[in-house]
């Protein structure tokens, strides 16, 4: 019998495509430290997000920043855990915050 669904360009074939696994990092997740095999990565409710299969077979999906599925970047590996913050992002804050401080304090610019 034919099939009529299309082949998906992303899934595995037989010609040894490799296992991903990922490690679940976020400090506060109660599976951190857990090393899962990845099943998809994909944009859900407007987030990046990793899905694998828990120890029942279920399908989960949690944000893939809570994994160690990317390399850090730049700033991240030199911060070293030293900086949460870069300049730019708060520079942006601190204009947001200028520009909201006459409102907050009843005066109109």
């Amino acid at each position: 019998m034919p099939c009529h669904y299309r082949k998906s360009a992303t899934a595995c074939r037989d010609d040894g495509c490799a296992t991903v696994t990922v490690e679940i990092t976020h400090p506060f997740h109660p599976l951190r430290g857990t090393r899962v095999q990845l099943v998809t990565r994909r944009q859900n409710w407007g987030e990046d997000r990793v899905m694998f299969y828990d120890e029942h077979g279920r399908l989960v999906s949690i944000l893939a920043s809570w994994t160690d599925v990317d390399e850090p970047d730049a700033f991240a590996q030199t911060a070293a855990g030293r900086s949460e913050f870069r300049v730019d992002d708060l520079r942006r804050l601190r204009a947001l915050i200028d520009d909201l401080r006459p409102e907050v304090l009843g005066r109109v610019k």
